[in-house]
């Protein structure tokens, strides 16, 4: 029997939706797709450099909350509706990734709302770094 459970960030959308920001299964924590959202106000930036640094932000706590951290993803997922957003991020993700180099895929498609223009998903096994 593994350890799961689930890690809830507060957002408004994991109620109405029903899921988890992560999921700890052992020593694996998947971490669900991650707007640009601050989730204890609810509010998003319109600029997309700052809503990956935000997405950066929940990404980072989900792991701290699963004992995880940036050096322990082993792969990153980058969704985003218009594929010139994708280039100006990149200092952003470089900064989080760049030594640890997780396997990676950018994908252009639709997200939830409008007003988002980057989401970002990782899973990570804890104690890989």
């Amino acid at each position: 029997m593994t350890d799961r459970r689930a890690i809830l960030s507060g957002s408004t959308f994991e109620e109405q939706i029903g899921y988890a920001r992560a999921v700890v299964d052992g020593e694996w924590v998947h971490v669900s797709g991650t707007t640009g959202f601050d989730y204890a106000t609810m509010t998003i930036s319109d600029d997309v450099v700052e809503q990956a640094e935000q997405c950066l932000r929940n990404v980072e706590a989900a792991l701290a909350e699963a004992g995880a951290g940036f050096a322990d993803v082993v792969r990153v997922r980058y969704l985003l509706p218009d594929r010139a957003d994708f280039e100006p991020c990149w200092p952003v993700l470089r900064r989080r990734f760049g030594e640890v180099r997780p396997a990676a895929t950018m994908l252009v498609c639709g997200l939830a709302d409008p007003r988002m223009k980057i989401e970002i998903e990782v899973y990570a096994r804890r104690g890989a770094a």
